[in-house]
């Protein structure tokens, strides 16, 4: 990969149709061997949203692993010999890795700055939008009453080519991850769309969240796993 189109961070999505229970378990157990991955500065591991992706019923089936990659060279070795993904690739039905730069964003993960954001390159490639958030427990109600529809919009919205909710623990810890055509059809949905516009407009009013963040990636690959 040439140094300008380095791919800062990936978000591998791994599906199962057996093994979901050791796959669930890995939300506790896969952490050591991330921590200990020399190549990475940041990772979540998620669960995903049921039914189309943006239930609150969790997808057992579904997993999805964040890694933001320390140099060029750090997701070859990850995947060649950290013992986590090699047991992903024992156990997985199959997924995909969406290899992406980070170009712009504001905002803290845990308290953290996952992203190193670099500059957008002179190509009409794929973007891709990570939306997260803490939700305060005082407005659990009234976030679900009101996001999941907007949500599911995107889901098959003009530009869109692949949308999936994804969450560290369900209800509280929640993310969006959406991929677009490009920056025009991103832009369009995120800030002319009507009912998503409405949405913005009420989590800045009800104050909804007590930490959140907001990136947008372009999206270098997209690769299956088998």
């Amino acid at each position: 990969m040439k140094k300008n189109s380095w791919a800062g961070c990936s978000l591998y999505i791994f599906r199962f149709n057996k093994n979901k229970y050791w796959a669930f378990k890995q939300m506790r157990l896969g952490i050591k061997p991330l921590v200990e991955d020399k190549g990475i500065t940041f990772f979540k591991l998620l669960g995903c949203g049921g039914g189309n992706g943006f239930s609150i019923i969790p997808d057992f089936s579904t997993y999805a692993l964040l890694c933001v990659w320390k140099g060029e060279n750090s997701r070859k070795n990850f995947e060649e010999s950290n013992p986590l993904f090699k047991s992903y690739q024992k156990n997985i039905a199959g997924g995909l890795r969406h290899d992406m730069r980070p170009v712009h964003g504001h905002g803290t993960w845990g308290g953290k700055l996952p992203f190193s954001y670099q500059a957008a390159l002179n190509t009409d490639l794929p973007w891709a939008v990570i939306t997260r958030a803490s939700i305060r427990s005082s407005k659990l109600f009234e976030f679900w009453r009101k996001v999941p529809g907007v949500s599911k919009i995107a889901n098959g919205f003009p530009g869109s080519e692949f949308s999936i909710g994804i969450g560290e623990l369900p209800l509280v810890e929640q993310a969006t991850f959406s991929i677009w055509k490009n920056l025009e059809k991103m832009n369009y949905f995120a800030y002319k769309h009507a009912a998503h516009a409405e949405v913005v407009r009420l989590t800045r009013e009800r104050n909804w969240y007590s930490e959140e963040l907001f990136a947008r990636f372009q999206v270098i690959g997209t690769v299956p796993l088998n």
